[in-house]
């Protein structure tokens, strides 16, 4: 929160940003196991060079890890095309040989896409992204080498929108699931974290009550993005928006 002088290292930063791949994956492995969920690890190539372990945990531990290029602070939209599918293979293939699993999705370090990256992942065989905003429910999206499925993000993810209590998560995924299971029937809600923040336990322990509430429910998919990115493809998914009107 408080930005060092010009050249001066900030430990303090790294310190809290570290306790994800030292502490909170484990944590939240722990809580996705507990409740029989398959999650979805958005892992930078550089954390299987500094959290081997914890980055071969996740798919030790059943749940799949998806592409988040090299370096958090090096987006990929700031990149020339080279750059781009170089900074794809390098991530993949450091992925692969760190959890013996190569990944089948990628999200961009802030959704920061270029013009490029989407076709440069459908080239490297991945089956689905998680950047952009522009729609609520997983689709299907047309590019020049296969199509992928597009599957939104959560706009409520981590420390950025918790000024104030732990408990506005619960708010806010508690309302948004009432809301999606009564109005709309087969609705998506993202649920998201970051493991250097989600990973605390004061934040685990609100995890831990939504899912609770939200496993009440019948009907209700507990899906990694793996296993909605299938099922798009197989039933060619488009969404028609015009399904929000009610006649």
């Amino acid at each position: 929160a408080t930005a060092p002088k010009p050249g001066v290292v900030d430990l303090a930063g790294i310190a809290w940003g570290s306790y994800g791949g030292k502490i909170g994956i484990y944590r939240l492995i722990n809580l996705l196991n507990e409740h029989g969920i398959r999650g979805t690890f958005g892992v930078n190539g550089r954390c299987c060079e500094i959290y081997s372990d914890a980055v071969a945990q996740i798919v030790k531990s059943g749940h799949d890890v998806a592409g988040h290029a090299y370096l958090q602070d090096k987006p990929m939209n700031g990149m020339t095309p080279e750059d781009e599918e170089a900074t794809i293979k390098t991530c993949l293939d450091l992925l692969e040989k760190t959890s013996s699993q190569r990944p089948e999705g990628w999200l961009s370090p802030s959704m920061a896409f270029s013009p490029h990256t989407h076709d440069l992942l459908s080239a490297a065989g991945l089956k689905w992204h998680g950047d952009g905003r522009d729609h609520d429910v997983p689709r299907i999206v047309k590019l020049k080498h296969s199509p992928m499925a597009h599957i939104p993000w959560s706009d409520f993810t981590d420390n950025r929108v918790l000024r104030s209590s732990s408990m506005d998560l619960w708010d806010v995924y508690r309302e948004a699931f009432d809301y999606l299971y009564v109005r709309e029937p087969g609705g998506y809600l993202p649920i998201s974290m970051h493991c250097h923040n989600g990973g605390r336990p004061m934040i685990t322990a609100i995890y831990q009550k939504i899912f609770s509430y939200m496993a009440q429910f019948p009907e209700v998919w507990f899906a990694s993005h793996g296993e909605i990115a299938r099922w798009v493809l197989d039933n060619k998914f488009e969404p028609d928006p015009r399904r929000l009107l009610k006649t």
